[in-house]
């Protein structure tokens, strides 16, 4: 008897433990439980404004049914517990003033914690009554290419739960507002080699260009230099002659002055855009179709650097420059690019420091923070960016007087990529332009969510076409605009007309 008292008490404690585990699990996902371990500033407003809280169904939906695997499945409560006991842990022990709270909005982060079987849970029907045409395309795109591309509902609805200013994942529809000012009748003059400002006819803007002197130098990086890549050597002799180069990246306010006055529906065929910018009696060209979402991710316009155009663009932004002035523009090659950067230094970084101690990376990084003295005010990065780009005011010129040459945005070079292209160059080359053929092109100096280490003078990296263009509805995909990559831009050279030394 005393046997089978035992055994009922043992049942009961284990009916009453797992009730009240059940409960602790229950309730535990609930929204208010949700928001009491999760310090995100405005997480809780964010989401009360976005169209999970206040749709037009007048359904809510809550945290777990976005965060968590459907209900019922075993997937849901493993990862209930990996991603409890990592917030739980961050609760207890991070320091919430040094998270990256811009970071978190990114679809690279939020990817990693919304599942996208709840979120098809939820919407079976993708082509509900009153949904758009381009809607309609986008779904049908996204219901044939899942799999292989490894799409996910969030990739074009980052806001559907929790709001961000300026985000759209619509075609826009409106050209940009002209800027107000002056309007150039001419020109500038280039009478000497020396800094200019270019004067863009019929718009009220200008370009300050540095004069760049030309000379020798070591491009690429040394087997001893902390944090390279194989690709960044064999270092070569390189020489390059003078040019003329933007003192910043194309800005917002310029860039909106070349859509505005070629935007199109139609397409000139890339082929032919490069081609022209090596020919002299071209007098027209075709400029961007209209983008979807707003480019500047409504962080600002106006200075700011111009983002998330293709090479292509850029190329044809180049083109229609020379067209208004007169003066050969072009994209900077790969190793003029690299000899502006350095500005007469060899050193990782054309300011003092190694990329160890910039670094944010690493496992002692854990325990103790990198030293951003002097690399902070010389360029916008993961540590000081906010995740965004920042106004080329903000830091500090490098002996050429260029601004933002690392850091802020990835910048185009006309060169195509090629890991082995240092191999590829005669050491004591004049003048390189890269290799003759490719697929992906190159740019340089990281952006602002870049390590310190992708900062470096001799970083190499290239277009990721297909993985930039992901979430673009479109059947063919824009040959203007990216739609999954926010850090890229790029700055303008000025060839020095015949007769100037």
């Amino acid at each position: 008897m005393k046997k089978i008292y035992i055994v009922l008490i043992a049942f009961a404690l284990g009916v009453a433990l797992t009730l009240a585990l059940d409960t602790v699990y229950v309730r535990s996902s609930q929204d208010n439980s949700c928001m009491s371990c999760h310090v995100h500033p405005d997480a809780e407003a964010s989401w009360k404004q976005s169209v999970h809280h206040n749709g037009s169904t007048g359904t809510t939906t809550g945290c777990a049914e976005c965060h968590l695997p459907p209900e019922g499945s075993s997937a849901r409560f493993f990862a209930k517990m990996k991603l409890g006991g990592r917030d739980l842990f961050s609760y207890i022990f991070k320091n919430k003033e040094n998270i990256n709270w811009e970071a978190k909005r990114e679809l690279q982060y939020a990817g990693k914690i919304v599942f996208n079987e709840s979120c098809e849970k939820c919407h079976e029907n993708l082509l509900p009554k009153g949904v758009s045409d381009d809607a309609i395309t986008a779904h049908l795109y996204y219901e044939e290419n899942a799999e292989k591309l490894n799409l996910q509902c969030i990739s074009c609805h980052l806001d559907a739960g929790h709001v961000i200013p300026g985000y759209s994942h619509s075609k826009m529809n409106l050209a940009p507002q002209k800027k107000e000012g002056k309007i150039h009748e001419a020109p500038a003059t280039i009478a000497s080699f020396a800094d200019f400002e270019e004067t863009i006819p019929g718009t009220a803007e200008s370009i300050v260009m540095k004069a760049i002197p030309g000379g020798t130098f070591l491009m690429g990086s040394n087997e001893n230099e902390p944090l390279r890549r194989d690709d960044e050597g064999p270092v070569r002799k390189v020489t390059v002659s003078s040019f003329f180069m933007a003192e910043t990246e194309i800005t917002w306010d310029q860039f909106w002055a070349f859509y505005g006055e070629t935007m199109s529906e139609g397409r000139t065929p890339p082929s032919k855009i490069y081609a022209n910018n090596s020919r002299p009696d071209v007098d027209a060209v075709s400029g961007p179709t209209p983008p979807y979402g707003a480019p500047d991710q409504g962080w600002g316009a106006g200075s700011r650097p111009a983002i998330t155009m293709q090479h292509y663009a850029a190329e044809t932004f180049c083109q229609w420059l020379s067209l208004k002035t007169g003066h050969k523009y072009r994209l900077p090659t790969e190793a003029e690019w690299e000899y502006a950067v350095r500005g007469g230094t060899d050193t990782p970084y054309w300011f003092e420091g190694s990329p160890k101690k910039y670094s944010d990376e690493g496992f002692w990084r854990k325990f103790s923070s990198a030293d951003t003295t002097i690399i902070a005010s010389c360029a916008i990065y993961s540590a000081n960016s906010g995740n965004r780009t920042g106004e080329p005011a903000s830091v500090a010129a490098n002996p050429f007087g260029l601004k933002n040459m690392l850091g802020n945005v990835m910048e185009y070079c006309s060169d195509w990529y090629a890991a082995d292209a240092y191999s590829q160059m005669a050491d004591g080359a004049v003048d390189p332009k890269g290799p003759a053929t490719g697929t992906e092109y190159v740019v340089r100096g990281g952006y602002y969510a870049s390590d310190a280490k992708e900062l470096r003078c001799a970083a190499r990296a290239h277009t990721e076409t297909a993985r930039w263009l992901t979430t673009d509805p479109q059947n063919p995909k824009s040959i203007w605009w990216y739609s999954d990559i926010k850090g890229i831009g790029f700055r303008v050279v000025c060839e020095v007309p015949e007769g100037i030394y």
